[in-house]
């Protein structure tokens, strides 16, 4: 038995098809557990999609920016962008059972087997593993209401700083930029939303989400994704998957071992 982390996905069925005979799935003893952004960029959403809904209780998966678009696009709040490639959803005859099963997905997951806690992109500064599932619960909820008010409330990079006083529509849409969008804050404690490169290459004012956690969250470790010019990091507390599948990187993803705590990881490369 084994529980298998998954990094960014984005449409390409191929890659996760290769990838979970790689690393050895079996459905009926194994676990899967996806980091989000399913869907968009890659040639197959649809495809990925009625793969991992097929998984049944064996997969799982957390909401990515990506996953978040499509949703929007659906509840009529965004329109279709030039490099969306999720019409094979919009226009498929399952659209319907599909949409409605991202709507119900998480944007945090706890894995108590592993002791991970999964997100796509990042968490605050400073949040426990309560305050953070109080947090992403109430964007869940959100995301579930059947009017879609959320998603044409939801665009903006402000505010910039999480704040627990915050209410309404300001306080739902940072909390969505933390869970799907972070990579950096700034030194006075706001989100930059723009910087996309990896650390090295970043301005010495910004520091990734990941050095600024401390030990708020130990023993638990964060597997996020997100990041693909960060690639795969490994180190105590944090496990980064996104290896930039549909740029033509590698799918990868990490195996844990029940019974022997074991851990591999395993790429296919997709270009």
């Amino acid at each position: 038995m084994a529980t298998i982390f998954i990094g960014d996905i984005q449409g390409c069925c191929s890659a996760l098809e290769r990838l979970l005979d790689k690393v050895r799935f079996d459905q009926t003893l194994d676990r899967v557990i996806l980091v989000g952004d399913l869907v968009n960029r890659g040639p197959d959403s649809a495809a990925v999609l009625q793969l991992i809904m097929s998984l049944g209780t064996a997969a799982s998966t957390v909401l990515g920016n990506h996953d978040i678009h499509l949703l929007a696009v659906t509840a009529g709040a965004r329109e279709l962008r030039p490099d969306d490639t999720f019409l094979d959803i919009l226009e498929h005859p399952a659209r319907e059972s599909m949409i409605a099963y991202l709507k119900q997905q998480p944007v945090l997951l706890c894995d108590e087997t592993t002791r991970s806690i999964v997100v796509h992109a990042g968490l605050w500064p400073g949040w426990n593993l309560t305050d953070a599932q109080r947090c992403a619960h109430e964007v869940e909820v959100a995301v579930r209401d059947p009017g879609g008010a959320f998603f044409h409330q939801l665009y903006g990079d402000q505010p910039d700083r999480w704040d627990c006083s915050l209410r309404g529509w300001d306080r739902l849409r940072v909390l969505t930029n933390i869970f799907t969008r972070a990579r950096y804050y700034r030194a006075d404690g706001r989100l930059d939303l723009v910087e996309k490169g990896p650390p090295e290459r970043a301005s010495p004012a910004l520091r990734p989400w990941f050095d600024l956690m401390g030990d708020a969250l130990a023993p638990w470790r964060v597997i996020f994704g997100h990041w693909s010019s960060l690639g795969l990091v490994s180190r105590s507390g944090f496990i980064a998957l996104d290896t930039g599948c549909a740029w033509g990187g590698t799918l990868t993803a990490v195996r844990f071992e029940t019974k022997t705590d074991n851990i591999a990881f395993v790429s296919y490369a997709c270009s």
